[in-house]
């Protein structure tokens, strides 16, 4: 086996033993975990990129590995390392928890690496449940008021009944297959969904994945995780994680979509209601991480309109957005952490006066926030601007209208935290930013109007990703 093939996995398999050593003194050294964590994140995101043009098949045909699985390790490498870069004040995390937080996190990043490569049901299985541990361990290790105890309760239980329907569903599927390799299970499905059998264990295998995207109905543990969990647990869970699930989709329809099957209706009910929800419950929140939680309902709609169209453009598309969507969203939750240096939720109102208090903190805000509603010219604009062009080219006008809409209704509680910054008074005294964080904070700047001015390097990357699929 050519190493190389399973590298990125190696490397951070290799991190969190590390890390795990770490967690194991007897003494806690908080900065000396910091940088080493930091120092291994920045390395692996190197891996990543290094092994970006690997190709080949492992463990039994099991295991695939393609630019389009490697896309998605490096952007979950990249997504790791941005919040390393924000997890140096973890005020609301007990000293003597940072090497575990390190090392969980390091997990979750294994876990979904190995997903978006798996091509086979128990592989799938195992690597969504490795991620999804490590998730349900990270949200309670907030302290405070109580409400980390009850969003890990929540994480938890609906996580579990979303991962026990799943496992149902994949032992229906392989009951009617005989297999448990996806290549050899997507051509029988056309015959096996006009059986109950065949039909349901879809469904109930959906289940798993449409909760990790927090897809309408699979979304209720979205709004209390947001807002009980760390701040850069939340971050990780709304970025790297949700890309790791637009993978794990994307490669299922993109299988599928060759054999002349698709479940066009399903899903556009399912994009069409999350858009609708998720921003008009959105409208109402006060606080900001349950404000950002129904906006993650909402992108999740937006992104199915991409696999909808069961063409290379919409597939090409959804990763984009996969992608735009880790940068926008990441760079939003960056100034929270920074804004909130006691680690405590964040009102929408506590934001006042930000533009007195920290001009580049405001300005890497109110262009996250253009982002994610989709404001020319940045990378949000042109990721939904590809998502509606290719559902508009497959005649899906309806489906683009609603999601215009959407767009438009969005700004309003977009716009209640640009106002929030501009024109309120502050409350507190200036920021003091240190020189990673202020460059951190150029960087993300730049990446959200440049790939949004110039796409089309990023673009051709993703449907040559998708080509090698298809």
């Amino acid at each position: 086996m050519n190493v190389l093939l399973f590298g990125p996995e190696l490397f951070y398999l290799g991190m969190a033993l590390v890390l795990f050593f770490f967690s194991l003194q007897r003494r806690v050294q908080v900065e000396r975990t910091y940088w080493a964590a930091l120092g291994l994140a920045a390395a692996g995101f190197v891996v990543a990129l290094y092994c970006l043009f690997q190709n080949g098949e492992i463990f039994f045909r099991a295991y695939k590995v393609d630019l389009f699985s490697q896309i998605f390790k490096a952007a979950l490498a990249l997504g790791l390392f941005l919040v390393m870069m924000i997890s140096r004040n973890l005020a609301h995390i007990e000293p003597r928890y940072h090497a575990e937080f390190f090392f969980f996190l390091t997990t979750c990043t294994l876990g979904m690496m190995m997903l978006v490569s798996s091509v086979e049901l128990l592989t799938i299985y195992v690597a969504l449940e490795l991620s999804s541990y490590s998730l349900y361990i990270l949200v309670p290790l907030r302290k405070g008021d109580g409400l980390d105890v009850e969003a890990g309760i929540k994480y938890l239980f609906i996580g579990a009944v979303s991962s026990g329907f799943m496992l149902f569903g994949l032992g229906y599927i392989f009951g009617a297959t005989h297999s448990t390799y996806l290549s050899e299970i997507i051509p029988r499905m056309p015959e096996l969904l006009a059986s109950p059998i065949g039909l349901v264990g879809l469904l109930l295998t959906l289940a798993g994945l449409f909760f990790k995207l927090s897809v309408f109905p699979f979304h209720f543990w979205a709004p209390d995780v947001y807002q009980g969990g760390a701040n850069q647990v939340v971050t990780f869970i709304a970025t790297a994680s949700k890309a790791a699930a637009v993978a794990v989709i994307l490669r299922l329809a993109m299988l599928g979509a060759k054999y002349g099957y698709s479940f066009t209706q399903a899903l556009v009910v399912l994009s069409i209601v999350s858009m609708t929800l998720g921003n008009l419950v959105a409208i109402i929140q006060k606080d900001f991480k349950r404000m950002l939680a129904y906006s993650s309902i909402a992108h999740a709609g937006y992104v199915l309109i991409g696999v909808i169209t069961f063409q290379e453009l919409g597939y090409a598309s959804a990763v984009y957005y996969a992608l735009a969507y880790l940068v926008m969203n990441f760079t939003v939750f960056m100034v929270l952490s920074e804004v909130a240096t006691d680690g405590q939720d964040l009102k929408i109102e506590e934001l006042a006066g930000l533009y007195s208090r920290s001009p580049l903190l405001t300005m890497s805000l109110i262009l996250g926030i253009f982002a994610l509603a989709g404001v020319p010219p940045s990378i949000g604009f042109t990721g939904k601007l590809l998502l509606f062009t290719s559902a508009m080219n497959e005649g899906y006008f309806w489906l683009v209208l609603i999601g215009a809409v959407n767009g438009t209704v969005s700004l309003y509680y977009y716009l209640k935290v640009v106002y929030a910054a501009y024109f309120l008074e502050p409350r507190q005294g200036p920021l003091q930013l240190s020189w990673p964080t202020k460059a951190l904070n150029w960087t993300l700047c730049s990446a959200i109007l440049v790939f949004g001015v110039f796409p089309d390097g990023l673009v051709e990357l993703a449907r040559t990703a998708v080509r090698m699929v298809l």
